[in-house]
């Protein structure tokens, strides 16, 4: 998900940047990606310490609970930290958590200057990272390939600002945009290749979420299944009714499943819970249905950054009617199924024209046989615009 590019967001000029800033602020973007499967629910940030013009030190965070990149550079640099600047994607934080202020630790080593591409939108810190630098006689600069840094941290950006994580959703269909056939086989329209760059979708984001009616029709696992895949995302199914099967495989025996119901039947409930889900009961909506809105925002409260929608034509559509999708992943394979083969989204009302909902292609590349394009919420891009503003 960190590699489609990223939209403008500022109207700063990269030629007033430092290009020598642009350049190392560049490598602690490239090593922060490194964090992509890994740092949920913190963000992914990454530090280069330079002393003389040369790199004395670097880290990136790599799990919550670990140190911070700060940390880890600075150990890297010791001495040398001293007089040196510190790239950061991320303004440091100065609150107490799992893990020390990093604030304090390159105030106590000694550094002179911070560059920054961002601040950190997290209440928690807010600046606050910055002023401590600065009282401290610390030079500090922000704004270094900022439109990048919040690119990559998405999802962390919205959960803080918008109190609801960043929303994918995927969709593999023919050229004609039909995701199965008339009689609903679908097996598989996509590449090998296609599949893969799905499973790294999956390991990026917080959670991944599917209906259940896919689970029923499919009975899939919905985990990554990657070599040295150490987290595994929250696997989440939407069961208004708690249809959910007992023997589902995906409950799994993790305890890594989030069911979210407007049902108030106490015994399946008790019944999934003592199989090894969580299940979320949520108020219905007027059509007695989960409100996804407000799934959304209870998934931000567990701590979900992105979260990666793969679900039948029915509740992707909802999501995309309800103007909840922040970003599409659509892999188009070399066929076509006609006008009785199922669409990729189905709504519950007809979308006059100038309803229709808009996106920005972002990228389009080849995955295997297959047409990946990524394409970014028009209303999306305004909230991150505003969130860079503040």
């Amino acid at each position: 998900m960190t590699t489609s590019k990223p939209p403008e967001l500022s109207s700063q000029a990269p030629s007033e940047i430092n290009s020598e800033d642009q350049a190392f602020m560049q490598r602690v973007l490239d090593l922060a990606v490194m964090g992509a499967t890994s740092t949920q629910p913190n963000p992914r940030v990454a530090c280069v310490i330079v002393k003389d013009g040369l790199v004395v030190g670097e880290g990136f965070h790599q799990t919550a609970g670990e140190s911070h990149a700060e940390r880890l550079a600075l150990q890297q640099a010791g001495a040398q930290s001293r007089g040196a600047t510190a790239y950061v994607n991320l303004e440091p934080c100065c609150h107490q958590g799992r893990t020390p202020p990093c604030t304090d630790g390159l105030i106590d080593a000694g550094i002179s200057r911070v560059v920054a591409a961002m601040r950190d939108p997290n209440p928690l810190v807010e600046g606050g990272g910055f002023e401590l630098l600065q009282g401290a006689g610390i030079e500090v600069e922000a704004g270094v390939l900022e439109d990048q840094a919040r690119w990559l941290n998405r999802g962390f950006v919205s959960r803080m600002v918008r109190q609801k994580p960043w929303v994918m959703l995927k969709s593999a269909a023919t050229l004609d945009g039909r995701t199965a056939a008339y009689d609903g086989e679908s097996k598989w329209i996509t590449s090998t290749q296609a599949r893969e760059s799905v499973q790294a979708l999956r390991a990026a984001c917080s959670a991944v979420v599917t209906g259940i009616g896919t689970v029923l029709a499919d009975d899939p696992q919905m985990d990554v299944r990657l070599d040295n895949q150490q987290r595994q995302p929250l696997r989440v199914v939407l069961d208004s009714k708690l249809q959910m099967p007992l023997e589902a495989r995906i409950i799994g025996a993790d305890q890594n499943l989030m069911i979210f119901t407007v049902s108030e039947d106490l015994e399946k409930t008790a019944a999934l819970i003592e199989a090894g889900a969580e299940v979320v009961h949520l108020q219905a909506n007027a059509e007695g249905q989960l409100d996804l809105l407000q799934v959304l925002e209870e998934l931000a409260k567990w701590q979900c950054n992105e979260v990666f929608i793969e679900a039948g034509q029915t509740l992707s559509g909802a999501f995309v009617q309800a103007g909840l999708v922040d970003e599409l992943v659509l892999f188009y394979a070399g066929s076509v199924l006609g006008d009785q083969g199922k669409s990729m989204f189905k709504f519950n009302s007809p979308m006059p024209f100038q309803n229709k909902a808009h996106f920005q292609v972002s990228s389009t590349e080849m995955v295997g046989d297959d047409v990946r394009v990524n394409a970014i919420n028009a209303a999306s891009l305004a909230d991150l615009r505003q969130a860079q503003q503040r």
